[in-house]
C-alpha cells in the first residue's frame, strides 16, 4: 500500500488497533519477522527497535492478515484498514499471477 511515511500515518494505524480491542506493545526481543501476534489475547507486539518506516510497513503487514470487526472502527480508521484488506488481495492476486507454467511434457515437445 502507498501510504507516506509520517508519524500521523503510524498514529492513524495505532489507532486501528486500539479500536479493534487490541493491545499494540513495542518491545524489545528476538523476532524474526518484527513481530508477534497473539491473537487470542488481542496483543500484537512490535520490535521497539524498528524506524518509522518499519514500524508503518509491520503494522500494514498485520492489518492485512487480521480480519478486524469494523463495526468497532470509526470511520476514517474503517476507511484506512478498508484500503489495506483490498490492496492485500491485489497483491495475493498479483503474486499467484494464475496457473503456472510448466515445461513441456516428452509429448508434447515431441509433437
Amino acid at each position: 500500500m502507498n501510504i507516506k511515511i509520517t508519524p500521523n500515518n503510524l498514529t492513524r494505524l495505532e489507532k486501528i488497533f486500539d479500536e479493534a480491542k487490541y493491545v499494540l506493545r513495542f518491545e524489545k526481543g528476538s523476532f524474526t519477522s518484527g513481530y508477534c501476534i497473539l491473537e487470542h489475547k488481542k496483543v500484537v507486539v512490535i520490535n521497539k527497535f524498528l524506524n518509522l518506516e518499519g514500524r508503518i510497513n509491520t503494522l500494514l503487514d498485520i492489518l492485512g492478515t487480521l480480519q478486524l470487526d469494523t463495526t468497532l472502527l470509526s470511520p476514517d480508521s474503517a476507511k484506512l484498514y478498508q484500503q489495506v484488506q483490498e490492496n492485500r488481495s491485489i497483491t495475493d492476486t498479483d503474486n499467484t499471477g494464475g496457473p503456472e507454467q510448466q515445461p513441456p511434457s516428452e509429448e508434447q515437445s515431441a509433437e
